[in-house]
Parts: structure tokens; sequence; C-alpha cells
């Protein structure tokens, strides 16, 4: 793939990457759901004044895609992916009608291959809700061009670091990486069963990735499962593999916490944090 190099201005800053709890399903479209999650819609919509600047083009590594090696969306007008059920009829008809990022998928696969890491271009594959949601409370008029990334099955944390280094240069192309997951994931224990593992899990992330120094942060997130109730937050990683990513992108920077709640989905404790620059909170 022979996708040109950008040559970004001289001094253009770098974006920071982020790592976001995205919320259940379809939620902006419910009303009832969407006051439920008010702290973490204020948070989203928060994250555009904190860059500064628009984006380019926005990436997304969701926890509902996988594939067998590292796919890149190169559709120039993704459809949607109703990955979810037993919501109101209308939300199978929602549409988040941002434009694909056709030759920025050739760019992405280009250094995804110069890293030695798998990859594909495909054609057809659409917004799954870990990357339509979250985008419809940040950018509602759906006017900032997306494309995601496949995580690989498997799920290893190491070769999403990997990944996330290998897209690195795109924070200086104005390209917002986002990793969206959750950072507790236990549909079987959500509710007041969520209550003491999630909030032992979230203290483990607030010390492994802001308190900590940022060069211990990549041994930390490879060796996650030995954290406190780990499996318990994270049965299968899919929601968690996403922030490996997206701090893969910014090693050496600090990172900090843009969203935290007490209680949310009936008793868990969920965060998203921020890695790199970014306007003060």
């Amino acid at each position: 793939m022979n996708a040109p190099s950008p040559s970004p201005a001289a001094g253009a800053p770098l974006l920071p990457t982020y790592f976001i709890s995205h919320g259940g399903g379809p939620w902006p479209y419910v009303p009832e759901m969407r006051r439920g999650l008010r702290a973490l819609e204020l948070s989203l919509q928060d994250i555009p004044r904190q860059l500064g600047q628009r984006p380019r083009a926005i990436l997304v590594l969701s926890g509902h895609w996988e594939d067998d090696v590292f796919a890149v969306m190169a559709h120039p007008r993704p459809p949607m992916v109703y990955d979810y059920s037993g919501f109101p009829p209308h939300t199978y008809e929602v549409r988040y009608a941002a434009p694909g990022a056709p030759a920025l998928a050739e760019r992405v696969a280009a250094l995804i291959g110069a890293a030695g890491l798998p990859t594909r271009l495909d054609g057809e594959r659409g917004f799954d809700h870990g990357t339509f949601s979250p985008l419809e409370v940040m950018y509602p008029e759906a006017d900032v061009p997306v494309l995601q990334v496949s995580l690989q099955r498997g799920l290893d944390p190491a070769l999403h670091l990997a990944l996330g280094r290998a897209l690195a240069p795109l924070r200086s192309e104005g390209v917002l990486i986002l990793g969206s997951g959750l950072s507790y994931h236990n549909l079987r224990r959500f509710g007041e069963a969520g209550r003491a593992p999630s909030a032992a899990f979230d203290q483990w992330l607030q010390d492994a990735l802001v308190h900590a120094a940022p060069a211990e942060r990549p041994a930390r997130l490879i060796d996650w499962a030995s954290a406190p109730a780990a499996r318990i937050a994270h049965p299968r990683e899919d929601h968690l593999v996403p922030l490996m990513v997206a701090a893969g992108a910014v090693e050496g920077e600090r990172a900090d916490c843009v969203y935290h709640e007490v209680g949310v989905y009936g008793g868990v404790t969920a965060s998203s944090f921020r890695f790199g620059g970014g306007a003060a909170a």
C-alpha cells in the first residue's frame, strides 16, 4: 500500500489520545438512558474543547470489532452496524452520517504494515455503537471523517500496544485516536454486584495510568490480568484492549482521568482517560 505520507505543518501540535467508556448500546438516542448517563455525556462533549482544534479525522478502536488482522475501514460512506438487542425500534434506524476516510485508511494500513503487523483494508464494514454512540454526543453534526480499525482476535495487550505505537504519527497529522470500550465490562455483574469489583479495578487503573510514571505504563498494562478484580471487571478483555492502543500511541507523556463516576449502571465505578496533551480540565 503506497499511500503518501502527509506533511504536517511545522510545529503541528500532537493531539492527545483517549480511552473512553462508551456507555450502553444506543444510549444517546434513548432519552431515559441519556439522562442516566449525564456525567458521561458532559465528559464526551468536553473533548472537543480539550483538543482546542477540529480534528482532520477520527480513528476509533472499538471493543465491538475484532478480525484476524488489524482491519482498516475504507468505506467512503460507512453503513451502520446495529450490534445490540432489546432496544426501542427507532434505535435500529438511527444514522450517524459522518463520511469515511478511504485515503486515510490507506495511510493507516501503511503505518500498520510498516510496523510488521498484519492488516487489510475493509471496504464493507460500518460504524458499530462503540463508534456512533459516543460520536453522536461529541460531534453531533457528523461532519468530521471517521474510520475504525479492528482489534485483533486473541486480544494480546502487547500486540495492541504495538498497534498504538504504529499509529502514533497520526497524532501530528490532525487525527484523533479514540479507544472505545468500558473500564468495567461484566454484563453478569452490573448493579450492586459490580460495586466492589469495579471500584477495585478502577483504583488500579488510576494508579497504573495517572499516578505511575509514564515509563511504567506499558508493563503494567501488559500485566493487567493480575490487577485486583481484573477478571471480574473484564471476563473477556474486548472492552479493555482499546485502552492499550490509546496508551501505546502516547508513550512517555502524562495521562489524566477525564471522566469518573461512582454508582453508574446501578452501582459501577467507570472512568475514561486522556493520554498526552490537551487543554487543562
